[in-house]
């Protein structure tokens, strides 16, 4: 929240001209959940009710055939003579049916809101126009504005002309803002063409005055520029989207009423939860330390129990002696394992050597000799 007593006041050329106070409203709590939640509620009520008729898919003559025909219940077409003959009809699974759930105008359009909730969305949204870190994550371009809030002389609502508004923001580093609304107006996509709303463009500075000498018809040709009366406040505006941190020009005189709207004799101002909200610095300081209990020593902790049957080590803070047996058994059961598979591979050894020996012998008797080359002979 804006924490600075006084504010700077500038003229229609950009020269700062005076002081004024900064109205307590800007100081209320930012809750950005009632913000949200009002503008929901509050941008539903301008809705305009529509459905569909009424006798829309059941201006067919129907009825069911009943059962007994092996087709469907669902009503069929009379007559004969054409493809419309026994078709269904009514139905919203049928060509030509009505709709599922037929829209009705006695929807719930509208929402009630709780006056103090709007009041107090409008002191959130009110607050964090006096925050430039909020303004600029809205998107609006204040690099060459001298301060925020800003605050023009009574003069400016005497301005008549657009060429004379357009100077004044310009004079008071919001040209660029306006300038950044105007390039952004664009053909609106899907059929809102066709319902009076074919353009869209980006929101620029709110006009915030306290009389209406004329201010109305200078600002309202700028694109993205909106005018309120400060009597009137709406979130909608404050707060577009939901979002706070509306980029607000005020008059000196709506900046001086808001003091008396909201005001000892006017609405109240909600008090924020805390005063000072870090609460890491409230949890430390020697106040709040020096009445604590005493830090309490963490429980003692047991290792859980382990199963000697199971666990060497567990066996041997037992009994030593056992725990050595079963270590030599394991040794002597890995030795033998180990000396198992030795034995294993000098029989495969040998097995391969003698397969060899037999593979040459078997070659060799194989071979087809020259014993009777000359005749058989025996000596």
């Amino acid at each position: 929240m804006a924490a600075r007593p006084l504010i700077s006041v500038f003229s229609l050329t950009g020269d700062k001209v005076g002081d004024t106070t900064l109205p307590s409203v800007m100081t209320a709590p930012l809750r950005p959940d009632i913000v949200q939640f009002v503008h929901t509620n509050m941008n539903k009520n301008h809705r305009q009710a529509y459905s569909v008729n009424i006798h829309a898919g059941k201006k067919a003559v129907a009825t069911s055939w009943g059962t007994g025909r092996a087709v469907a219940r669902i009503p069929r077409v009379g007559g004969s003579g054409t493809s419309r003959s026994g078709q269904g009809a009514f139905g919203n699974m049928c060509r030509g049916g009505r709709m599922f759930a037929p829209t009705k105008t006695w929807r719930k359009w509208h929402r009630k809101i709780n006056i103090t909730q709007k009041r107090y969305a409008v002191c959130s949204a009110l607050a964090a126009s006096a925050i430039p870190a909020l303004v600029m994550s809205r998107g609006h371009v204040i690099d060459e504005v001298p301060e925020i809030p800003l605050v023009l002389e009574n003069a400016i609502e005497s301005a008549k002309k657009t060429s004379q508004a357009k100077d004044i923001l310009i004079a008071c580093g919001a040209g660029p803002d306006i300038e950044r609304a105007a390039n952004s107006k664009t053909l609106r996509a899907g059929k809102g063409k066709m319902r009076n709303r074919r353009y869209t463009v980006r929101r620029g500075p709110l006009i915030i005055f306290s009389a209406n000498d004329g201010i109305e018809k200078a600002f309202r040709n700028l694109p993205g520029v909106e005018l309120c009366c400060v009597e009137r406040l709406n979130l909608l505006q404050l707060a577009p989207g939901g979002h706070m941190g509306r980029f607000c020009i005020w008059s000196q005189a709506a900046l001086e009423q808001l003091e008396v709207i909201y005001g000892a004799d006017g609405k109240s101002i909600p008090s924020p939860t805390m005063v000072n909200a870090d609460l890491a610095r409230i949890i430390n300081s020697d106040e709040v330390q020096s009445v604590l209990n005493p830090k309490k020593d963490a429980p003692r902790t047991y290792e859980p129990k382990r199963n000697p049957l199971k666990n060497l080590d567990a066996l041997e803070k037992l009994d030593p002696y056992a725990a050595e047996a079963r270590r030599s058994a394991g040794r002597r059961e890995q030795a033998a394992i180990s000396s198992k598979d030795e034995r294993a591979k000098a029989r495969r050894a040998n097995f391969e050597k003698f397969k060899k020996q037999g593979e040459e012998y078997y070659t060799q008797v194989s071979t087809q000799g020259t014993v009777c080359e000359n005749g058989f002979v025996i000596e």
